[in-house]
């Protein structure tokens, strides 16, 4: 005979049907399924609040340092040597790799790095990655500069192409996302490059690095440390700039800026990088355009600066005078063959102001000014 505890154990509660001194085998078949039910729920509810447990007790073994870290680099792929190793690699492998990549990179200061992002769509023969490193070689005291720059590539063609010239390379994916080929103006892809660009701008901050981020369709033409503001944070060039350099009017353009690395700058990438959620489906340089006003900016006390077209022009607004032109942009361009159409012309415009002869200590003024925009503009 059964004892009143085991009776007890096999009785069928009310709410499924029975009275409470039913036996299983005595159950109709919908009264079997729904005490069958009942007890697969228990048994779910149990494990999912082991789980759930264990789960906790890990998370708290770790220190918030180390939490931090880890949310701040799962989703980069880091590498200096190959392309295939990168997404394979651990986490601590990748901020190591990435630290000596800029490490190795660095000017004599250890700390400032010249970095642009590269795909397949910009490394064809002849094309915008060519004119960049050109540029360089025909520029006045830009030579070695191209010892400082890190081609963050985004794609396996771009890699090794950056390989190929003898550049510092470091390889950047993305999980699921195909940067490879041209990503045209506001499309999808674009402004996802776009802020995989800030992302990662955020962490070279973060590991101690001032920079220069230029795209590569700026030409570099004359050294730019030597005309930048001794006392900004962030730095950024104009699409047109309307009055003085700490005005917030200014028109910024993200396609070149010297950033100095501090708690300043690196709150304020964190904040921008914000931005892309609050903003959907505006790209980097127009969430830029509306957070420079925000009060956040002047709370952090982070100095920005904006640097004046006559120096560091584009096509939207060229330099007026070569004598002093630092940097020219192919902004207010779009595509890829328009780009480069008018590039070259800068670069023919540069190679015949520097041998035209000077005249009285003066260059003949019709070698001082560009003849583009061309097609772009």
């Amino acid at each position: 005979m059964d004892s009143e505890c085991g009776r007890k154990g096999r009785q069928l509660s009310p709410e499924l049907g029975g009275g409470g001194d039913y036996h299983y085998h005595h159950l109709n078949p919908n009264q079997r399924h729904l005490f069958f039910n009942h007890h697969l729920l228990k048994v779910v509810v149990m494990c999912a609040m082991v789980t759930l447990t264990s789960f906790m007790l890990y998370q708290a073994s770790e220190s918030p340092f180390q939490i931090l870290r880890r949310s701040i680099y799962s989703s980069f792929s880091f590498s200096s040597h190959a392309y295939h190793s990168v997404c394979n690699s651990s986490s601590v492998n990748e901020e190591n790799e990435l630290e000596k990549t800029l490490k190795s990179a660095a000017m004599k200061d250890n700390r400032t790095v010249i970095i642009t992002t590269l795909n397949a769509a910009w490394t064809e023969p002849n094309s915008i990655f060519d004119l960049f490193l050109e540029s360089f070689k025909i520029g006045n005291g830009t030579q070695d500069l191209l010892k400082h720059v890190l081609v963050v590539a985004l794609d396996q063609k771009a890699y090794s192409r950056c390989l190929e010239v003898r550049l510092h390379c470091h390889a950047l994916t993305t999980e699921g996302i195909d940067f490879s080929g041209e990503a045209h103006f506001m499309s999808e892809d674009y402004l996802k490059m776009m802020w995989r660009r800030i992302d990662f701008l955020h962490t070279v901050l973060q590991l101690g690095y001032d920079f220069v981020f230029t795209d590569a369709d700026v030409m570099w033409l004359r050294n730019p440390f030597e005309r930048f503001h001794p006392d900004g944070d962030f730095q950024i060039a104009c699409d047109h700039y309307w009055f003085n350099y700490t005005d917030l009017n200014n028109s910024p353009n993200g396609g070149f800026n010297y950033v100095k690395s501090n708690n300043r700058t690196i709150q304020f990438y964190k904040f921008w990088h914000t931005g892309r959620d609050y903003f959907p489906g505006k790209h980097d340089q127009d969430v830029l355009d509306v957070i420079k006003m925000n009060p956040f900016i002047k709370r952090i006390g982070l100095e920005m600066r904006f640097l004046d077209t006559a120096e560091f022009g584009g096509f939207c607004e060229p330099s007026k005078d070569l004598d002093r032109v630092v940097t020219m942009h192919a902004n207010c361009c779009i595509g890829m063959e328009n780009k480069i159409h008018d590039i070259k012309m800068v670069i023919d415009d540069w190679k015949r102001y520097n041998i035209s002869i000077p005249i009285g200590g003066e260059r003949n003024l019709s070698t001082r000014f560009w003849t583009v925009p061309r097609i772009c503009g």
